[in-house]
């Protein structure tokens, strides 16, 4: 079998550290790989008015895995003003790389698991009815529409000529906004299709029925958006049809963010459209441990990129001995192991990744509730290097401890 070759893109602030991590990992199971890395990011931004350049997508058109790890993105005035001089006043507009990413490829499809880990300190906890302490255990995966909705980007402050005429079609607009000046109006659109619709939902069923989920839940808002929550609501209930032993639970998604400390354990597949399906990935994520314990994949027909869903927290990026948690980008890395049928490599590491969380020996600094700043390794916490380590070893010795994942 050819080794595969995979388009590295660490990104910014800590993306080049937990990057490190996750190909450290990957070599100690023996995986073989070409890694080649592409330019993404604020530093690309600012000095050729382009985060993510043509080269890095010739890149991922040649090689069709990525593996990313994190980035900037500023407002738009900040982003203007951090142009290079040279570059200012020439047109450039900041766009984030990782939404171009996904709509340049089509990578429509995002799923981010929600798996807790027994004895992670960060675990949701709740009191029982009897005044016990109850830990539910979260198994949820998130499927993510990726590239519509709110964040397709077809957006306009002071609509006019045709845009605000079309918009003035609506007897809603003309009764709520046709007084107000067109210079103070700013619109963002919400685009669902009828073909990206399905195949999210489709994924979410076809995952659920291969994988032993009893339900696939809707988490939209059909009773108030109900163009497009209300097709994607009607689509889901034809398509389930198909799947007669899967049940379609339907949520709004305001609902849901309460429902989801009331009874986690309850939920198994999730889907939603791109807006909704950040936020409630981004709340089951809480229940396992927060954005240290988030991976996600972008796959599209052609090109697949998996990721962490945190953040390039600079902060923490030049820190004499960086204290990041490594486990969301080694966990993104897993997922890209199954992706290329490589899921006995994936397994091995889980298991290591449970083994040290379920000894407890080795923690970040997020797994002991500290404030993170320089100083929390001398206080006990384990660095991102050490945690690394401590899966690595795992991975490579006969004796890793069983532990539910």
């Amino acid at each position: 079998m050819n080794k595969p070759t995979i388009v590295t893109m660490p990104g910014d602030g800590i993306g080049r550290v937990v990057m490190q991590e996750a190909l450290r990992v990957l070599d100690a199971t023996g995986f073989k790989a070409n890694y080649v890395e592409g330019d993404i990011g604020w530093d690309f931004w600012c000095s050729e008015g382009n985060p993510l350049p043509d080269r890095t997508i010739r890149l991922l058109e040649e090689h069709k895995v990525g593996l990313f790890g994190a980035i900037t993105s500023k407002p738009k005035e900040e982003a203007a003003a951090e142009l290079s001089p040279d570059l200012k006043g020439k047109g450039f507009v900041y766009a984030s790389p990782i939404v171009g990413m996904r709509q340049h490829f089509d990578l429509d499809i995002c799923i981010r698991p929600c798996h807790t880990y027994k004895g992670n300190p960060l675990n949701f906890i709740r009191r029982g009815a009897a005044g016990d302490v109850e830990e539910p255990v979260v198994d949820v995966v998130i499927f993510r529409q990726n590239t519509e909705g709110l964040y397709c980007g077809v957006e306009w402050s002071y609509p006019d000529g045709i845009v605000y005429e079309a918009l003035r079609t609506h007897n809603n607009f003309v009764k709520n906004f046709g007084n107000v000046p067109r210079e103070e109006i700013a619109v963002s659109t919400r685009i669902f299709t009828r073909k990206a619709t399905e195949r999210i939902l489709r994924a979410a069923f076809e995952h659920a029925a291969g994988n032993g989920y009893k339900s696939v839940t809707l988490c939209e808002k059909p009773n108030v958006i109900r163009e497009t929550s209300g097709m994607m609501y009607n689509m889901a209930r034809q398509i389930q049809k198909e799947y007669p032993g899967i049940e379609l639970w339907n949520t709004n998604i305001d609902a849901q963010m309460m429902w989801l400390t009331k009874n986690p354990e309850e939920y198994g597949v999730i889907v939603a459209g791109n807006m909704f399906g950040d936020i409630v990935s981004d709340g089951f994520a809480g229940l396992i441990g927060g954005l240290g314990f988030a991976c996600s994949a972008n796959l599209g027909r052609d090109v697949a990129v998996f990721e962490p869903t945190h953040g390039s927290a600079p902060k923490y990026a030049d820190y004499p001995v960086p204290i990041v948690n490594p486990i969301a980008m080694i966990e993104s890395a897993c997922m890209m192991l199954d992706h290329l049928q490589e899921s006995s490599l994936a397994a091995r590491i889980r298991k290591a990744i449970a083994a040290v969380i379920l000894e407890g020996r080795v923690r970040t600094y997020d797994m002991l509730k500290m404030k993170g700043g320089p100083d929390v390794v001398k206080h006990g916490a384990a660095s991102t290097r050490e945690m690394g380590d401590a899966i690595i070893e795992k991975v490579t010795g006969d004796g890793t401890p069983e532990a539910n994942v």
